[in-house]
C-alpha cells in the first residue's frame, strides 16, 4: 500500500506524507522540510518513486508543488544522477517561481553540497541566511559544509606533505648516492 498526502505545514508553504508499506515494513516521512527531519536521511527507491510517478503523471503542466517535492526526493536520493536532476529541478523552481526562491535556497545548497560543490552550497545557504538569519536548517547545514571543507583541506594538506616528505627522503637518497 502506498499513499501519498500533501497537507500544509508552519516550517515553509507546504510539506508531503509519505507512507509507505512494503512487505510488512511501514516507513512514515512527515513534513520533510522542518528542521527536524533535516540530518540528510536518503530517500529509498521506493519513495522516489511515488514522487516521480505523480510529476509524470502531470506532464506537460507539473504543478510547481509536485516538481518542488519530486526535486526534493532527487536531492535526497543515494543516486548521484538523481541528486543533480534534482539540483536541476530546484534550479528550474528558482527561476519560474519567484515566491518559491527562499525555499529552493536550501535545497540548492543541500544539493551542491551533496554532490561535493561545497563553493556552491555555502554561497547558496549564504543567501538564504541573509534572508533569514536564524534559520536553523541553513545554520546547520553551514556548520556541516564548514566541517567537510575542513576536514577535505586537511586531507589534503597531508597528501602534499606526504609528498614533500617523500620527495625530500627520495632526494636524499639520490644525493647520497651521488656523493659516493
Amino acid at each position: 500500500m502506498i499513499v501519498v498526502q500533501v497537507q500544509n505545514s508552519s516550517c515553509f508553504s507546504s510539506s508531503i506524507s509519505i507512507i509507505f508499506n512494503c512487505s510488512m515494513r511501514t516507513r512514515v516521512t512527515h513534513n520533510p522540510r522542518c528542521p527536524a527531519l533535516q540530518k540528510q536521511t536518503l530517500l529509498l527507491d521506493e519513495e522516489l518513486e511515488v514522487l516521480r510517478e505523480q510529476y509524470l503523471k502531470e506532464q506537460p503542466q507539473v504543478q510547481a508543488q509536485t516538481k518542488f517535492d519530486y526535486a526534493w526526493g532527487l536531492v535526497r536520493s543515494a543516486k548521484r544522477a538523481n541528486q543533480e536532476l534534482g539540483v536541476k529541478l530546484f534550479k528550474e523552481i528558482y527561476s519560474d517561481n519567484p515566491s518559491r526562491r527562499r525555499e529552493c535556497l536550501y535545497y540548492l545548497a543541500l544539493g551542491a553540497f551533496r554532490l561535493g560543490n561545497y563553493q556552491e552550497a555555502r554561497q547558496r545557504n549564504d543567501d538564504l541566511l541573509r534572508i533569514e538569519p536564524e534559520n536553523t536548517q541553513a545554520q546547520g547545514l553551514r556548520r556541516l559544509i564548514d566541517e567537510k571543507v575542513q576536514t577535505e583541506g586537511l586531507i589534503g594538506m597531508a597528501l602534499v606533505g606526504g609528498v614533500v616528505a617523500a620527495a625530500g627522503v627520495l632526494g636524499a637518497i639520490l644525493f647520497k648516492g651521488a656523493s659516493r
